[in-house]
C-alpha cells in the first residue's frame, strides 16, 4: 500500500520537471557535442564551405538555420497525423522554403547588402540535409515541445562550428575578426601611423579563404572531438 501510495507523487514530480527535464535538455546538448550534426553526422558540409570565409556571414546563417529548423519541426510535428506518408517530404519542403522566404524577406528589410551578399545561400538552406533529417527521424515522431527543442539543438550545433570554422579562417585568411582588421599590413594604418609594424608581423594566408580551408579545419575539429571522446570513435 505504501508503494501504491508514493506513485502519484512520482508520477507529478517528473511532471513538474516536464519542460526543461533531463530528456528536454539532452536535445540542446547532445547536438553541441556527441552528436553534432557537422562533425558526427557530418552533414551539412557544403554551406561550411561557402559562408565561412567571413564570421558576420556566418553568424547570420546560423541564425537562419536555427529560426527555421526550429519551427519547421514545430509545424511538421503538429501536421505529423495529418501528413499522407506518400507527400509527407514535399509537405516538409513546402513548410522550409515558407520559413526560408521569411527569413529572406526579413533580412532583406533588415540589411540589404548582407541580403545581396547572403541571398543565393540563404535559399540552399531549403535543401540542407540537416533539418530535413531532423523533420524526418524527430519531428514526425514527437509532439511540437520537443521537436522544438531539436529543431534549436542542432541548429546551435551546426551554427557553433559554423562560426568556429568562420573565426579561424577570417583572422588568419584576411587577419580580421568581423571585418575589423587585427593583424596583417594594412595601408591606411600605414598611411596613418609611423608605427605599422605592430599591425603588419604576420601576413594572412590567403589558403585560408578557399573552401578546402574549410573542409581541413573541419578534419581538425572533428580528430580533437573523437581524440577526448573516445566513444565516438568507430572501431567496426
Amino acid at each position: 500500500m505504501a508503494d501504491v501510495a508514493t506513485k502519484p507523487s512520482t508520477v507529478t514530480r517528473k511532471e513538474a520537471t516536464f519542460p526543461f527535464g533531463k530528456k528536454e535538455k539532452r536535445l540542446i546538448t547532445d547536438p553541441l557535442g556527441d552528436n553534432n550534426p557537422i562533425t558526427i553526422q557530418v552533414l551539412g558540409i557544403c554551406s561550411a564551405l561557402a559562408v565561412t570565409t567571413q564570421v558576420v556571414p556566418s553568424v547570420i546563417i546560423s541564425i537562419a538555420v536555427i529560426f527555421v529548423c526550429a519551427f519547421s519541426n514545430v509545424i511538421i510535428s503538429l501536421l505529423r497525423t495529418h501528413i499522407p506518408k506518400q507527400v509527407r517530404m514535399i509537405v516538409q519542403l513546402v513548410v522550409i522554403a515558407t520559413l526560408v522566404t521569411v527569413v529572406e524577406l526579413v533580412l532583406k528589410a533588415a540589411s540589404y547588402p548582407v541580403y545581396k551578399q547572403l541571398s543565393v545561400f540563404i535559399g540552399l538552406i531549403i535543401t540542407n540535409c540537416i533539418i530535413m533529417g531532423r523533420l524526418e527521424a524527430f519531428a514526425m515522431a514527437n509532439k511540437p515541445w520537443r521537436s522544438f527543442l531539436d529543431g534549436i539543438g542542432n541548429g546551435l550545433g551546426y551554427g557553433g562550428i559554423l562560426v568556429i570554422v568562420a573565426i579561424l579562417r577570417e583572422f588568419f585568411g584576411k587577419g580580421s575578426f568581423a571585418g575589423i582588421k587585427i593583424i596583417g599590413p594594412s595601408a591606411e594604418y600605414a598611411l596613418n601611423t609611423a608605427d605599422s609594424a605592430l599591425l603588419g608581423w604576420y601576413a594572412p594566408n590567403n589558403l585560408f579563404v578557399f573552401p578546402p580551408a574549410a573542409m581541413f579545419i573541419i578534419a581538425v575539429l572533428i580528430w580533437i572531438q573523437r581524440s577526448y571522446r573516445k566513444n565516438l570513435v568507430d572501431i567496426s
